[in-house]
């Protein structure tokens, strides 16, 4: 086959070019209405109060992290498998990131390694957690909540890998990825290889109304142009001989130091129209999984996969074998382009300066040793996912 096959790819339909060009010729680019219609329908999606579109994933974690007002030398909690801007986002602001490790089975920040942390430190020594649902699993953030309780700590889910995903509760009840019913926050990403395209793009959800007041201003430079919040009186004309508690039109305060993380209106207008296919999406993504791993069971070289896992929302499908380099360069000569997510982040350059080393977290240093991401899109064909697995077939001489 002669048909490049990525890891994963973005489906961009002539309804979504439609929609896109729709906005190209109204009135607004940017800060106009379809912002808010995106924010409103996510938040509905996720089952969430509130929801904050901004520029990016990372931006969405920057701004959360800011929203929780974290203070210089307070310690995070994230895990080393995952992209580096769920641990860069606190460097950011001024603290200090700690990994957990991984739950070997499962890949996720392993809550019993939570546990330990905080209990071999004085309370008041972490601030908050911030749970990766890696590939698309949904952490436990009920059992989460509980341990985070005991020493006064936030949650920051980033969910994404996750949208559309879930985790059981202990009522047995389904508790969506970014609902924030046991979280503070969640932060979504809408990078092309994400389930919702819009080009580059985030999202943050909560139920507060508070941080939803602050991420606002926060978004946007700091500035607020709603009367209610005001904090001064209006003192700017000396002549000014009206009510001291009115305003003019124009005005507005900055009344934090913010950013400029807008997302755009043609930008919120793709992701609503990709939005209206997520659930068919993640049905594709889903039904995916289940063909690899009826196809790649039987092959004893590869002793863990992601498997069919209730609620996974399956942003990768991830195999571990022994021989990894050699599978990827041989599935690269097939025109099969796997990735490996990821690198530890506690062994990049940048945290081996702070003083993390190879042995640090063994269970997530073995899993990278052994991790391949497979192709995973909705607009994957059956042909061309028979020929990743009967190429991985081949590899193993089956």
């Amino acid at each position: 086959m002669n048909t490049f096959i990525p890891y994963g790819k973005q489906l961009i339909t002539q309804e979504d070019i439609n929609e896109v060009v729709s906005v190209l010729k109204s009135d607004y680019l940017t800060q106009g209405p379809k912002i808010l219609e995106f924010e409103k329908k996510f938040a509905e999606y996720v089952n969430a109060k509130y929801a904050i579109a901004v520029s990016n994933g990372t931006a969405a974690l920057h701004l959360s992290v800011l929203a929780m007002n974290i203070q210089k030398g307070q310690k995070v909690i994230t895990s080393p498998i995952t992209f580096a801007a769920s641990a860069n986002c606190v460097e950011y602001c001024g603290g200090e990131i700690v990994f957990g490790d991984i739950d070997p089975d499962t890949y996720l920040l392993s809550i019993d390694s939570i546990e330990k942390l905080l209990q071999g430190s004085p309370k008041g020594t972490y601030c908050g957690v911030i749970p990766v649902n890696f590939a698309g699993r949904v952490i436990d953030t009920e059992r989460l909540q509980k341990v985070c309780n005991k020493y006064d700590l936030w949650i920051i889910e980033d969910s994404c890998h996750s949208p559309g995903g879930y985790f059981k509760t202990e009522n047995d009840l389904i508790s969506l990825a970014g609902s924030c019913e046991f979280s503070d926050l969640s932060i979504f990403s809408f990078h092309p290889v994400k389930h919702i395209a819009s080009g580059e793009g985030g999202m943050i959800t909560t139920n507060d109304k508070y941080l939803y007041q602050q991420l606002l201003k926060l978004r946007s430079h700091g500035i607020t142009k709603d009367q209610s919040q005001f904090n001064l009186k209006y003192d700017l004309e000396p002549n000014f001989k009206g009510d001291n508690s009115s305003y003019p039109g124009w005005y507005m305060e900055m009344q934090d130091l913010g950013y400029n993380y807008r997302l755009t209106d043609f930008q919120s207008a793709l992701g609503l129209s990709q939005l209206k296919r997520a659930d068919e999406g993640i049905k594709k993504r889903r039904n995916i999984a289940k063909v690899y791993f009826e196809n790649l069971s039987d092959i004893e070289e590869i002793f863990n996969q992601s498997g069919i896992i209730e609620g996974h929302a399956y942003h990768l499908y991830i195999i571990q074998i022994e021989k990894r380099r050699e599978l990827y360069e041989y599935l690269r000569s097939k025109n099969i382009f796997t990735q490996v997510h990821y690198i530890p982040c506690h062994l990049m350059p940048f945290y081996r300066k702070k003083g993390w080393n190879i042995g640090d977290r063994p269970n997530s240093e073995k899993y990278y040793e052994t991790c391949l991401s497979l192709p995973m899109y909705p607009s994957l064909t059956a042909s061309e996912q028979e020929h990743v697995i009967n190429s991985i077939k081949t590899f193993y001489g089956r």
